[in-house]
């Protein structure tokens, strides 16, 4: 199955995209959009472009497992998204995906302004690759898996 894997900013909003085979996991691209109406639809129709299947959306949670108002505001924006792109959504717990971007950036010396323009798909693809896991986990084990993780 194709899925999507979305961090979403206020700013910027990184979109992974996983083959078929939900093996790989890989940076789709960075999308500026301040106004949350446009970036739902554009991320709509990058999900449709992608042949996506399912999205896969970012949850910030607080570091006690609490949701706040950034966590609302994913689940809204996942929830419109879902609904422009008639996908269902599933969300992923995302806390510490972005230092865990930022060690991959470390690790191939990428720096400046193009660590910046790619730093949130990166983050897109550790939302991802950890979602693509936990449904490989959950496979394995013979449970189905649960709307968020």
């Amino acid at each position: 199955m194709i899925i999507l894997g979305i961090d979403l900013g206020r700013a910027r909003t990184g979109l992974s995209v996983c083959d078929k085979n939900e093996l790989l996991a890989s940076p789709l691209k960075v999308i500026c959009q301040r106004d949350p109406e446009k970036l739902c639809r554009e991320i709509a129709r990058q999900a449709k472009e992608a042949g996506a299947e399912l999205l896969a959306v970012g949850l910030p949670r607080n570091m006690d497992g609490s949701e706040g108002e950034s966590a609302r505001f994913a689940r809204e924006m996942g929830a419109e998204i879902g609904g422009l792109a008639s996908l269902p959504v599933r969300f992923v717990d995302e806390r510490g995906t972005t230092i865990t971007a930022h060690g991959y950036l470390n690790e191939t010396n990428t720096r400046g302004k193009r660590r910046k323009a790619v730093v949130d798909a990166v983050a897109a693809v550790v939302i991802l690759e950890d979602f693509l896991q936990y449904r490989r986990n959950h496979r394995e084990e013979g449970r189905p898996f649960g709307h968020t993780i």
